[in-house]
């Protein structure tokens, strides 16, 4: 066909395809309206004082036959899981959690074993937890909690993710390090080697402990640990949540080993999120490898804090303007995805609709554009802890408009919510009736969870 005769059919063709996306369009608005404000009615802002545009939210959401419908269940502090001496009274809470979960067809449950350098499941490395039976190092006799869980979680068809948190020793204490370290277990990490432990100052006057991620030792451990846990019991995930360097600025609190350890001669910031990335980076390959080697799929996942940077702060950031893991906690989440590094990550959207500076839509549409191309399986972190809440959320109908927003888009593949109590013993009527809306829509139909989409890298790291 020469030129001159393609031109009117390309025109033609090119018109259909314009009506075709016009169509298309119009279709897509009537099944959307413009969100409003639970109270006042007025039109929600997309970003907060960042844009004035109106939000678009479907009328109703899209269910699917594959979607993450996991809750975390916490055991930092008992938030969700008591004290244990005895066997039975373990197992019977375990199960009652996971005949809650299975009859509201969730389907993956995302466990805290390792909340404080310390361990739910036989260890060489890790002390049994003080969260498992009130005094670390101390187990119940004769029972292995995992072994149980995994096996327990897997007769109701729910995926077990092991969570564990990397670096942190404790959030905050009055002891200065030598003083709290005693009160640890004998042959816990960080007690064995309390020089590889950074102490860091809180405004309040009390002290965070933990891990030093720029140890190449640390880092070691950490592997170790994860290998120790795919090796023994049979995981579906293993799970990091949202604490690398603390949240808020440590100074030059590891200046010492940023001297002795920089060859590369990289800025400050740079290094630590390179301490970061090197430990994600391994893990990653461990897995990989360990797949490989013994026919598993367990995948790897991570839930960092909702905001990786802001726009004015970094040109790939999101339309936000609050604090920045990227710079504060040096947890470079974009490019785990970008370089699959993860199988999935859960951001911890945690913020309402109308938040001035971290808005859910501003967000969730930035989280989605992330991910595209990776197949790395985006899943939104949703708090139902904030429902009703002091200085929370009063508005009951947060959690199910957020996930209608979802469905908007296709490269989320479901929701994690924090926490399991929240859902199964709310403390006021706004979490009440904000979960109801919640388990009505997923006591509708099962859902399988999403495949593991990313490639395996066969390099070692």
């Amino acid at each position: 066909m020469d030129y001159i005769s393609f031109i009117p059919q390309a025109y033609f063709f090119f018109g259909l395809v314009g009506l075709l996306l016009c169509f298309l369009a119009a279709a897509a608005a009537g099944n959307t309206e413009i969100h409003r404000h639970y109270k006042t009615g007025q039109p929600l802002r997309y970003a907060g004082k960042l844009s004035h545009a109106p939000i678009r939210i479907p009328k109703s959401g899209k269910d699917a036959s594959r979607e993450m419908r996991g809750v975390w269940m916490a055991t930092v502090s008992n938030i969700d899981f008591h004290k244990h001496k005895r066997q039975d009274s373990f197992q019977k809470e375990y199960l009652e959690a996971a005949s809650n979960l299975a009859g509201h067809n969730f389907n993956a449950v995302v466990f805290q074993i390792r909340a404080t350098n310390d361990a739910f499941y036989r260890s060489a490395l890790n002390p049994w937890s003080r969260y498992l039976t009130g005094r670390e190092g101390e187990g119940i006799p004769g029972f292995d909690p995992l072994d149980f869980m995994l096996r327990e979680a897997h007769k109701r068809s729910l995926e077990f993710h092991a969570w564990l948190n990397p670096y942190r020793i404790v959030n905050s204490t009055p002891l200065r390090k030598p003083d709290y370290l005693k009160t640890l277990a004998p042959g816990n990490f960080a007690r064995k080697r309390p020089e590889l432990v950074l102490e860091i100052p809180l405004h309040n006057g009390t002290y965070q402990l933990i891990l030093n991620p720029g140890e190449a030792e640390v880092t070691a451990f950490l592997l170790d640990t994860v290998r120790e846990i795919v090796v023994n019991y049979d995981v579906d995930a293993i799970h990091f949540d949202d604490y690398f360097y603390p949240y808020h600025p440590i100074g030059n609190i590891d200046r010492k080993t940023y001297d002795r350890y920089n060859s590369a001669g990289l800025p400050l910031g740079e290094w630590r999120r390179n301490n970061v990335n090197t430990l994600i980076e391994k893990v990653h390959a461990l897995l990989n490898a360990h797949n490989r080697e013994n026919r598993k799929l367990v995948k790897f996942g991570i839930s960092p804090f909702g905001i990786w940077a802001n726009r004015a702060n970094h040109p790939q950031g999101s339309l936000t303007a609050g604090k920045q893991s990227y710079y504060v906690q040096f947890a470079d989440s974009r490019r785990w995805v970008k370089e699959r590094w993860v199988d999935y990550i859960v951001p911890q959207l945690y913020w309402e609709f109308d938040h001035e500076v971290a808005a859910y839509a501003a967000l969730l549409d930035w989280r989605a554009g992330v991910v595209r191309h990776t197949k790395v399986n985006l899943y939104i972190g949703q708090s139902a802890s904030r429902l009703g809440s002091a200085g929370a959320w009063k508005n009951c109908n947060e959690l199910a408009d957020q996930q209608r927003y979802n469905s908007k888009r296709r490269a989320v593949k479901g929701t994690i919510l924090f926490s399991y109590s929240s859902i199964f013993f709310p403390r006021n009527k706004y979490m009440y009736l904000g979960i109801k809306k919640i388990l009505a829509r997923y006591r509708q139909h099962k859902a399988a969870v999403p495949k593991r989409r990313t490639r395996q890298v066969l390099k070692e790291s």
